[in-house]
């Protein structure tokens, strides 16, 4: 007896020309899409309102303030330490500063020397130039000068940034333009007597008003043997004695004597 035809082989034969069709037809749709070269995307512009003059004053606080970061740190620390207010905990400033702010030997005296220079720019630098600096770093080239100088190097610094904050290096070598334009000869001599000037140099701390013997000569500096050993000093903060040789081979007998040279009252 025959066997009745197989209906599911219909079935697939219907669904196989149904898939085709399906197939046809979305290659239909990606052909008639449109070039993605030449299609159009449209933007929405967004209005940026204006600061209004509350919004502009706000700002202008919060730079300075931004500004004045290092400037407060190095005031804060510099009434530290000439109120000794370190003195409950700590024998020293140099050991309370490690401790307190994590802050290596010199650095607390880089941001006291700084602010002392941030404050000198304040006060003389031209108003259309009045860019101030924003962290220790930019200023700290500036302690090569002379206050009086300092001003008009950072001037130049500002001009050479375009306007702009300058680098620490567009400074140092604006500061080094300045010190081949004002080069002073050194004129001190091997075994002169001099008197160390500490003037607001945080690395002769201790040393203003001592006297020492020339050792080395250098092109801006000196070397002086002091009561506690032997210091480089700028030109800056040095002042001759004027003696006769005759004297200065006196106070030098007087120092090897001594075992180190005193203080001038």
């Amino acid at each position: 007896m025959p066997k009745p035809p197989s209906k599911p082989n219909k079935a697939t034969s219907a669904a196989s020309t149904d898939s085709t069709s399906a197939a046809n037809s979305v290659n239909e749709d990606i052909s008639q899409q449109v070039d993605p070269g030449s299609a159009r995307i449209t933007v929405t512009a967004v209005e940026v309102p204006e600061l209004t003059e509350e919004e502009q004053r706000d700002r202008l606080h919060l730079e300075r303030r931004v500004e004045r970061a290092f400037f407060e740190a190095g005031k804060a620390l510099t009434e530290l330490r000439d109120r000794r207010l370190y003195r409950s905990t700590h024998k020293t400033f140099e050991e309370y500063c490690r401790d307190r702010f994590g802050f290596s030997r010199r650095q607390p005296y880089h941001l006291i020397e700084a602010a002392v220079i941030f404050d000198n720019l304040v006060e003389k630098c031209e108003q259309i130039v009045h860019i101030l600096p924003t962290n220790e770093w930019q200023i700290r080239p500036l302690s090569k000068l002379d206050p009086d100088i300092q001003p008009e190097a950072w001037e130049q610094a500002v001009e050479s940034a375009n306007g702009k904050v300058p680098s620490h290096r567009i400074v140092k070598d604006a500061v080094q333009r300045i010190m081949e334009r004002t080069q002073v000869p050194n004129t001190y001599q091997l075994g002169e007597v001099c008197q160390i000037l500490a003037k607001d140099n945080p690395e002769l701390r201790g040393k203003g008003g001592c006297w020492g013997i020339v050792n080395h000569v250098g092109e801006f500096s000196c070397t002086i043997r002091t009561w506690d050993g032997e210091h480089t000093v700028g030109l800056q903060h040095l002042k001759s004695y004027d003696y006769l040789p005759a004297e200065c081979q006196q106070m030098q007998v007087v120092c090897v004597a001594s075992v180190g040279c005193t203080r001038v009252g």
